[in-house]
């Protein structure tokens, strides 16, 4: 800044200048960031599975009947991001949805396939097998809190990454009256979810420490014990480059010591360059360990902002990611940032699944297959489809690519 200032003075010594110091905006930073190829091509298959999702939801929502209008879906089109409508986008993958007129209404309608209503009841009984986990991640969520308390529209927002049951109202939190509680607020229709039990909060590791201890136990582990205490597992996309003052900087950030996720803030927040570094790593540990509760260790920065400030954040969570893309990814595909937790994958799997997430791949899958192997081997088509549908939906499909290519 101070070299511009002096060519403009040296060039025009007569005329006035005003000194506007350069900022970087939000959008630009976000733009500016090191792609990663292996995230960039999961969230590719990611964004289509995001809009899957919002349909076979809709289809589900009616347990006795799970199917939808066709025309119902046209009018939230727009909502659900299809481009070409929603036509077009459900013979796109004819392993999860089946178009079917019904001669009683006088208009087609949509139903799930049979591979994918066996892959949704796989999730379902998995969710249900683990509720003792599920409390135990709405129990260590809640414990971040100073206040141990969390908005339960922001426990809605977040639901499916938790892995908690569609009605975890009642399967959870109503079954555990010893752990939850249901506060109302001061606006009309809000509630509040409290933690009422906090004995446990002491007796919590978080997932960082757990690797901490793993890395020190290590044969070969050659660094020091000492220097490992406060330190987080970085690692970066093979394009970007590492200067020897980036590196300089991390070494020092990884020393630096913090208030754990699970522990009381005792000290107020002090305004000095050391206690705002320490302030943010408290926040960067808050958020890995977030990360860690969810199933498939990832969530939309939307998302998680909703408990920014009952985690004791000050800062801009976007940016916070895009800070350390040593332990972060953050991803702009299909319109939403998401973010990753990258310590937690490789090449493009999860290191250690679960089997909620094994439900929700095979799904991915099928969205992966989209319109491959709908014919058998006498080439006739599979399910229900006819002939002369399958042909128009290779042709719309072929246009709908098309048109959403970037």
């Amino acid at each position: 800044m101070r070299t511009h200032v002096v060519k403009f003075i040296i060039k025009h010594p007569h005329q006035p200048f005003m000194a506007v110091r350069l900022k970087t905006t939000s959008s630009q930073y976000v733009a500016a960031r090191a792609r990663d190829p292996v995230f960039e091509k999961l969230m590719d298959k990611y964004k289509h599975l995001v809009k899957v999702i919002a349909i076979q939801d809709l289809i589900l929502a009616n347990p006795k009947n799970p199917c939808v209008s066709l025309e119902f879906l046209s009018r939230l089109s727009q909502k659900l991001h299809l481009n070409r409508g929603a036509t077009s986008f459900l013979r796109k993958y004819p392993h999860i949805f089946h178009i079917y007129y019904d001669p009683n209404k006088s208009q087609p309608f949509c139903r799930l396939t049979d591979a994918a209503i066996e892959i949704s009841c796989q999730e379902a009984e998995a969710i249900n097998a683990s509720l003792p986990l599920v409390v135990d991640r709405l129990v260590r969520l809640l414990s971040m809190s100073s206040s141990k308390m969390l908005p339960l529209r922001g426990i809605f927002k977040v639901w499916r990454e938790l892995g908690l049951p569609d009605d975890f109202e009642e399967s959870v939190i109503a079954r555990n009256s010893d752990l939850f509680q249901l506060c109302d607020a001061h606006e009309p229709n809000t509630h509040f979810l409290k933690l009422v039990d906090g004995s446990c909060i002491n007796h919590f590791t978080a997932a960082v420490e757990n690797w901490r201890l793993l890395e020190c136990c290590k044969q070969d582990c050659g660094v020091d014990r000492m220097e490992m205490r406060y330190s987080f597992k970085h690692g970066y996309p093979p394009c970007m480059k590492l200067s020897k003052s980036f590196r300089a900087k991390v070494k020092e950030w990884q020393s630096l010591p913090y208030v754990g996720p699970y522990e009381e803030m005792r000290e107020k927040k002090k305004r000095s360059k050391f206690g705002m570094m320490t302030m943010e790593k408290r926040a960067v540990a808050i958020i890995h360990e977030f990360l860690s509760l969810t199933v498939e260790k990832m969530v939309e920065v939307e998302k998680i902002s909703h408990f920014r400030k009952w985690f004791g954040i000050d800062l801009n969570i976007r940016d916070l990611f895009l800070d350390h893309p040593g332990i972060f990814y953050l991803s702009t595909k299909g319109k939403r940032h998401t973010m990753f937790l990258r310590e937690a994958y490789e090449r493009g799997c999860l290191i250690e699944p679960n089997p909620v997430y094994d439900a929700r791949r095979k799904l991915l899958d099928l969205v992966v297959l989209g319109r491959h192997g709908l014919f058998n081997d006498e080439n006739k088509p599979r399910d229900l489809f006819s002939c002369k549908e399958a042909e128009l939906q290779e042709e719309d499909s072929d246009q709908d690519d098309d048109f959403s290519a970037p």
